[in-house]
């Protein structure tokens, strides 16, 4: 019976030094393994990385100058913008937005008793397509902007614009403010408030140049985007409402330049228009008023001699 016990210890005792071996070296690889993730972590690879060849040298030393050079390039720019600001600062000192904001406002308002009176007619929108009028709605944003920032702003008047129209709604969706433009907005006619005899049309269709811009007469400027290219229909609108009718004067102060496409049009948009207007009446120059806004990719540039000058 002793004999018995004495081996069935020494079996027991046997497989327990089998298991701790096995365990020592279950032990043994997870620390071989820990060492290596370690070492991938560090960056430190088990042998040696090979050489780098020169063209991988020179082209890396050519980024890292790149990047200094950016880099010095951005600190230049940075200290040239603050010295400017300082500049500013001192010569005009600036205005809050609060200020500035009122200041347009008060501009705006005092051109509704001395400025220029430019009407938009908008009795043709229902020629439009939906593209069309969404184009007409960016139009007139972009020309309430030109008012708002001139120093002599015109009297601005949209007329024969229906509340209840497509392009309302699309002025409204488009142009954040729209009902809160410091401008006149009404169905009616430019004929229902300002006599005939001081009204004339702007069509690029018109036989007559206009010469100057003036407080004795209200421009108008026929609200329409036509995509099919429809000839006189300004004019047409003009011959309809029995008014006077007159075109920027291009021919007279602008050439034709020469361009690879070989294109050349003197149809403008109407903020176009009007920008060239405000121009006019704030320099009394139409070459300069053309110069400076009329599109480069109209294929036209101001003539060396023009062929007629006028002061407005």
């Amino acid at each position: 019976m002793t004999a018995i016990v004495s081996e069935l210890n020494e079996e027991q005792t046997n497989g327990i030094l089998e298991m701790m071996e096995l365990l020592c070296i279950d032990v043994l690889e997870e620390e071989d393994v820990s060492d290596k993730v370690e070492d991938v972590l560090r960056g430190t690879p088990e042998r040696e990385q090979a050489p780098l060849s020169k063209n991988v040298l020179r082209k890396q030393r050519h980024w890292e100058r790149k990047l200094a050079a950016r880099k010095s390039k951005r600190k230049e720019e940075k200290l040239r913008r603050k010295l400017n600001r300082q500049t500013a600062d001192v010569e005009h000192p600036q205005l809050t937005k609060r200020v500035m904001k009122a200041v347009t406002k008060e501009r705006l308002a005092e051109a509704r008793s001395s400025g220029v009176n430019v009407c938009v007619d908008l009795g043709m929108t229902h020629r439009m397509s939906d593209k069309e009028t969404s184009r007409l709605a960016a139009q007139l944003r972009r020309l309430y902007g030109s008012n708002k920032r001139a120093s002599k702003p015109f009297h601005l008047f949209l007329t024969s614009f229906r509340e209840n129209s497509r392009l309302l709604a699309e002025c409204v969706r488009m142009n954040a403010g729209f009902l809160n433009y410091i401008l006149e907005r009404t169905e009616q006619s430019c004929l229902d408030i300002f006599p005939p005899g001081r009204v004339v049309y702007l069509s690029p269709d018109a036989q007559e140049a206009l010469e100057r811009v003036d407080h004795d007469t209200v421009y108008v400027l026929g609200g329409l985007v036509d995509e099919s290219i429809q000839k006189t229909l300004s004019l047409s609108r003009a011959a309809e409402l029995g008014v006077r009718v007159a075109r920027l004067p291009i021919d007279e102060h602008m050439q034709k330049i020469a361009n690879h496409k070989n294109f050349h049009s003197k149809i403008l948009a109407i903020n176009q228009v009007f920008d060239i207007l405000l121009a006019v009446c704030d320099t009394g120059s139409w070459t300069h008023a053309l110069d400076k806004c009329f599109p480069a990719g109209k294929g036209f540039a101001v003539a060396s001699h023009p062929h007629m000058t006028s002061k407005g």
